[in-house]
């Protein structure tokens, strides 16, 4: 991608309208998984969609840090797609979700050990072999820590890249939220992770729930980006420069303007980088 800008994950209730007006949308991010099928319309629409924007291709479930071998099944589907959309970024998250063969409807964190990173970094490095190319770990949104890690987030998360040549796909809203319910600065996360190793951002909503004895964020994808993240987002830029921007919105999904205007908000703050540093 030429130019940093903002884009839209474009999920299928989304897809008719968005092919019917063509919006003035600088790119476009799928899950890769929804377009595993041999042909039919799923797939005619999201290459109908390519001719006009580029296409990056974002996976939720080959589950990179499982204990369990890569699924060659999986791989196999995915350079398939790969080959047809010929994608801008592909990427995956640093996270597991299946073990023994039993899948989670979830993606689950690591323990921050050596260990798990020499897996994780062996892992990726099979999966771009596999591919033919380099691939975008994202960072995830964390509930809960384990007691032995030893690595802190942001340094995994570089090695992770440092090691094996992937980019980074950096979620703004997750470092948010792991950061209120982990009671860490998000700054100094961001701080921590070299900008060169960026190669796309990520927006989205999330849920703040209650409880008697706390209070706890989740990245749920069902709303709009908050204030907050608004301003963590002008912040990343500050440090890292201006990076391919893409607004997540997956539950209740609200009508395809109102997602737009999020991507606008995003390109207005990019367009005020450029202009400030010109």
């Amino acid at each position: 991608m030429r130019e940093a800008t903002a884009g839209i994950g474009l999920r299928g209730p989304h897809m008719q309208e968005f092919l019917e007006i063509r919006p003035d949308v600088g790119w476009l991010e799928v899950h890769s998984e929804n377009f595993f099928g041999h042909g039919g319309a799923p797939i005619h629409n999201l290459m109908r969609a390519r001719e006009n924007y580029p296409v990056s291709l974002h996976g939720v479930g080959l589950s990179i840090g499982s204990g369990d071998a890569l699924d060659s099944a999986h791989l196999a589907r995915l350079a398939h797609l790969i080959r047809m959309v010929d994608p801008v970024f592909v990427s995956e998250h640093l996270s597991w979700g299946s073990i023994n063969g039993v899948y989670f409807n979830d993606l689950l964190p690591l323990p921050y050990t050596e260990e798990a990173l020499d897996h994780f970094c062996l892992c990726v490095r099979q999966v771009q072999d596999y591919l033919g190319r380099k691939i975008l770990i994202e960072n995830p949104s964390s509930y809960l820590r384990y007691r032995h890690s030893t690595i802190p987030e942001s340094e995994f998360l570089t090695a992770v890249s440092q090691r094996t040549g992937a980019g980074l796909l950096l979620d703004v809203n997750n470092v948010f939220v792991s950061a209120c319910n982990h009671h860490f600065d998000a700054l100094q996360y961001l701080s921590d992770v070299p900008g060169e190793l960026v190669d796309e951002i990520h927006l989205a909503g999330h849920t703040l729930k209650e409880f008697s004895d706390g209070e706890i964020r989740i990245d749920d994808h069902a709303a709009p980006v908050s204030d907050a993240v608004w301003s963590l987002y002008t912040e990343t830029l500050n440090l890292m420069g201006a990076k391919p921007t893409l607004i997540e919105w997956d539950v209740n999904l609200p009508p395809l303007d109102q997602l737009i205007a999020e991507a606008e908000v995003a390109g207005r703050i990019l367009s005020d980088l450029h202009e400030s540093a010109a």
